[in-house]
Parts: C-alpha cells; structure tokens; sequence
C-alpha cells in the first residue's frame, strides 16, 4: 500500500542529490585542498587553475552533445592532437587563416564519425574509435612523427590567445564564450530540445517525426570542432603541435561530462553540469600536485571517478541487460 509513495520518494530524493551532488563536491574539494594546501587559494593558482580547466571545458564540451543523445565520441583526443599538428604547419605560411584549416578539420572529421554511426548503423563507440585511429594516423604523417615547434614568425599569431584582458586570460574568456554558446544552443534551438528528446527516448522522438539521424550528425559535428578548438588553443599555449599532444586528455574529458552530472545513457545535463566537472577534474589534478600525491596516480584516481559518477548517474531503465 505504501510501496509506490515510497518508491517515489526514494527516486525524488535520488534525483535530488544527483543534482547537487557535483556542486557539493565542488566545494568540498576546494575547502579540503584549501586547507590542506594554503597556497592553493591565492589568486595565482586559482588563475592558472582557469587557464588549466579552460581546455578541458572546451573538449568536454563538445563531447556533452553527444553524451545527452546516448552516445560517445572517442575521437576527441585525436581531432585535437591533428588540430595543434595543422596549426604549427600552417601558421607560418597561412597566418590567421591556419585556425579555420585546423578548425574546418575538426568539423569534418565530426561529421565523418557522425555518418558513420548514422549511415552505416555503426554504434557511436566504434565509429568514434575508427575515426580516431584514421585522424591519429593522419596526425603521425602530417607531423612526421614528431613534435612540431612553432617558431617565432608564427608564434605572433599566437599571442592573443596567450594574452589578457582586464587581468582574465584569454583563454578563460573564450572557454566562457564556447560555454554561453553552447548553453543557448541547448536551450533555445531545435537541436537542443532534440537532443533531449532523443536521448530520453529514441523510438519515442521518432515517433514523434524528429529526425534523429541529423540530430546525431550536428552533435558529433560540434564535438568535432569544439575538439579542433580545444587543440590549437593547446598549441599556442605549448608553442608546439603534437600528435599525441592530447592524448590524456580522453578520460578527463569524459569524465568532466559524467562526474558534471550529465547521464551516460542520455536524456539528462547540460553544458553547466559540465563546467562543474571540469572544475572538479582540474582541482582533483591541479590538487594531487600540492598535496604531494604522486602524479602518476592520476590516471587510477581518474578512472575510480568515473566508474562512481557512472553508476551514480546511469538510468538503468534504458538498459535491459549491462553488457
């Protein structure tokens, strides 16, 4: 008789900690590193600590697109990686134009993913992966394997990404531009709302006469540029273009969409729960650091958090049997 009221109560009081929990993390984390570290709060670190998350933000930002819709994009550290690698090539000959070379590959490489996913009945994890290793090897070749310097005649347009205003570095500015961009996206546009619909319920949003094949190709697409965006910002901070520049930046990524909030299965977040989590990534790395906690655990305590954000935030009800 009082099961189902009970039920209810237990789901409301789930979904309701589920909604703070990410803040409340937060907080704690820069109260304990805080106080465990002093100089972890003086302005200087928390401004490297901007700069440091502005990036991560700007990938995982791009892959919260696709995540709200069910789905996954591992492609994102190798769009990145082939980005920094076009971006030193190019600046020296091509100037400001080598953005929008670097950029436009990003964006292509999203819609290849997404029409392969789309087309070819391929699940999002796959396509991705393949992808990923296509643009991994394109990467290699355009670099020759090698770490590309970007010399001085190039580093000149460079600059303005490393430059401040007003004492805010601008890299932190155009993370918060991609982040309102992104929020109105979501918010205000048919894709936004699609995306919600899709990612709670495919069969239904088709019922429903949304086109879910465009849907996913704009998500993957957006993933792709914002992932092309994230790696020249990274070049011009290193001064260099790598192949493998972005390689470790996958998981944290990831994990800054999943320990934001956002479900894994979809449906569910926003790009705000994902700034919440890149905050939350960067004070976790940025705080191992001061602490005295040895970097190479990073990689553990990362993938420990995202299983917890994981089975924390997963709606099982969408998944008859977890294979």
């Amino acid at each position: 008789m009082f099961s189902l009221p009970s039920l209810m109560s237990r789901n409301e009081v789930f979904a309701r900690f589920r909604g703070v929990a990410p803040i409340a993390l937060l907080i704690a984390l820069v109260l304990g590193v805080g106080m465990a570290a002093p100089g972890f709060l003086s302005v200087s670190t928390l401004t490297v600590l901007l700069s440091d998350t502005a990036v991560l933000f700007i990938l995982a930002t791009g892959v919260t697109f696709v995540i709200m819709l069910g789905g996954i994009d591992l492609s994102i550290q190798a769009l990145a990686s082939l980005a920094s690698v076009l971006l030193a090539r190019l600046l020296p000959s091509m100037g400001l134009s080598a953005y929008l070379v670097a950029l436009a590959a990003g964006l292509v490489f999203g819609i290849a993913s997404g029409l392969v996913h789309v087309r070819l009945r391929v699940p999002s994890f796959v396509a991705t992966l393949a992808t990923g290793g296509v643009v991994a090897g394109l990467a290699l070749l355009a670099a020759d394997g090698r770490a590309i310097t970007i010399e001085e005649a190039g580093r000149a347009h460079t600059a303005w990404i490393n430059a401040r205003l007003f004492g805010v570095p601008n890299v932190v500015i155009i993370a918060a531009v991609v982040g309102v961009a992104a929020f109105l996206v979501q918010r205000y546009t048919r894709f936004g709302r699609y995306s919600v619909a899709v990612g709670a319920g495919e069969p239904a949003a088709l019922a429903a006469g949304i086109n879910v094949d465009r849907t996913k190709v704009i998500a993957f697409a957006l993933s792709g540029l914002l992932a092309a965006l994230a790696g020249v910002i990274l070049a011009a901070r290193l001064s260099s273009g790598s192949p493998t520049l972005a390689n470790q930046l996958l998981l944290p990524a990831i994990a800054a969409v999943i320990v934001g909030g956002t479900a894994i299965t979809g449906g569910l977040g926003n790009v705000g729960r994902t700034a919440v989590g890149a905050l939350i990534i960067s004070i976790v790395r940025i705080g191992m650091t001061f602490i005295g906690i040895n970097i190479f655990a990073e990689q553990i305590i990362f993938g420990t958090v995202l299983i917890l954000a994981v089975a924390i935030t997963i709606d099982r009800s969408k998944i008859a049997i977890i294979k």
